[in-house]
């Protein structure tokens, strides 16, 4: 199986996850966040629904910088309604999926880094780099988002199984 072939059957079947999570974010509590130290709400909304689309910057670009003032831009955007965020699932997938059906398995291999402080944070090949810092951090922050559901009364979407709100 090809790389890219893999990675688009991963980000279908994590998009299709997303997409349920998202929906289900409470309108008006953008500002909750279960502790002090926790990040808000909708920051964290936004992040899950956008970070799809960092496959295409891991692939059209070499690295990020957050060193590099052009790199403000990656942050997302607050979402006040439903809708925005669905509308970011949907796109940021969609970029990705362009993303990944116009490269190659030669360029998935070449490296790809996250720069901080001066220093590579990580660097590895483009595909493990999309594995990890995409969809496993995307599972990770889904989970979060999970829970901040649960502690706002939402219903809690069946993801990698059933939830106490939904069976599959």
């Amino acid at each position: 199986m090809e790389l890219k072939s893999y990675l688009l059957a991963q980000l279908e079947s994590e998009a299709a996850l997303t997409r349920k999570a998202v929906i289900r974010v409470p309108e008006g509590r953008n500002d909750f966040k279960p502790h002090p130290r926790s990040m808000p709400l909708g920051y964290l909304a936004a992040l899950v629904a956008s970070m799809p689309a960092w496959i295409t910057l891991m692939i059209e670009h070499d690295e990020l910088n957050l060193d590099d003032p052009a790199s403000q831009g990656f942050r997302p955007n607050v979402a006040e309604r439903n809708e925005e965020l669905v509308a970011m699932v949907d796109n940021s997938v969609a970029s990705a999926r362009r993303s990944l059906e116009s490269t190659s398995d030669d360029h998935l291999i070449t490296k790809w880094a996250f720069k901080m402080g001066g220093r590579a944070v990580s660097e590895d090949a483009r595909y493990r780099m999309i594995a990890n810092a995409v969809f496993s951090h995307l599972a990770h922050h889904r989970g979060q988002l999970s829970v901040y559901l649960r502690l706002n009364d939402a219903v809690v979407p069946a993801m990698y199984g059933p939830s106490a709100d939904e069976q599959f």
